[in-house]
């Protein structure tokens, strides 16, 4: 019966994540509450175990049919792959418990600017010249992708907003180069988990095959509609991780 519950979230998590990420917000608390003795690592880690196929299947279908600025998303997922795995050793050795009451006050900011904002995103006009973005994305991906391997809520979010923001993508461009980077701290971040046995293989597979049907159908919808609709999307899913980061913080 847990097996059935964990991979209809894994499925929801995939197509919410294939659009603007924060998967994260439903499989995770899902695999939380169904194994509420398990340790925190081992679900962490089995969370990526599913994750990383959906964020791969996004990330090819995106790549099929956005206009990837690859000089700049390459060195880029290289920084965010030594970023996530500094951070998943680091929290393997301390507790990322004061970050709990600052994500939500953080979100809450991202929230409002792109609400005030009310053209942010809708048009892909990448400002920076060819050097500076390449610094600017790789810092983008050092900084979010050590995010990610440490605490995680939300940090397909981040990058949606960050590239959206100083880079100048629009909403659909921002979410294909985040999925990549995306793709690259989810397989880093496992691999630390797997080597110190924070992985529940025997989930895997069911996990994986949900979250990658969940990723198609969300990739489509976003391919499909366009930068207005993962704008919106984007929004629904800050407001939730809010609401659920803020009750963890402050309220549990």
């Amino acid at each position: 019966m847990e097996w059935i519950i964990v991979s209809l979230a894994s499925l929801l998590a995939g197509f919410v994540d294939a659009i603007v990420g924060g998967g994260g917000l439903i499989l995770l608390p899902a695999l939380f509450a169904t194994f509420p003795a398990a340790a925190p690592a081992t679900l962490m880690g089995t969370n990526k175990s599913a994750a990383i196929w959906g964020t791969g299947i996004a990330t090819w279908q995106y790549s099929r049919r956005v206009s990837m600025r690859w000089q700049a998303m390459l060195p880029a997922t290289a920084a965010g792959f030594i970023g996530a795995f500094l951070g998943a050793w680091l929290v393997t050795l301390i507790a990322a418990d004061f970050l709990r009451k600052l994500l939500p006050l953080v979100l809450v900011a991202l929230l409002v600017y792109t609400l005030v904002k009310k053209d942010l995103g809708r048009t892909h006009a990448p400002r920076l010249a060819a050097r500076a973005e390449v610094w600017a994305a790789s810092a983008i991906g050092l900084s979010i992708g050590f995010y990610d391997g440490f605490f995680g809520p939300g940090t397909g979010s981040f990058f949606v907003f960050l590239f959206v923001r100083v880079l100048g993508y629009d909403f659909l461009h921002a979410s294909a180069s985040a999925k990549l980077l995306n793709l690259a701290t989810n397989v880093s971040a496992l691999i630390l988990f797997a080597a110190k046995g924070h992985v529940w293989w025997h989930f895997a597979l069911p996990l994986a095959l949900a979250n990658v049907i969940g990723s198609l159908l969300g990739a489509h919808l976003a391919l499909k509609h366009g930068a207005g609709f993962v704008r919106g999307i984007f929004i629904v899913v800050v407001g939730a991780l809010i609401v659920k980061t803020g009750w963890d913080a402050f309220l549990r």
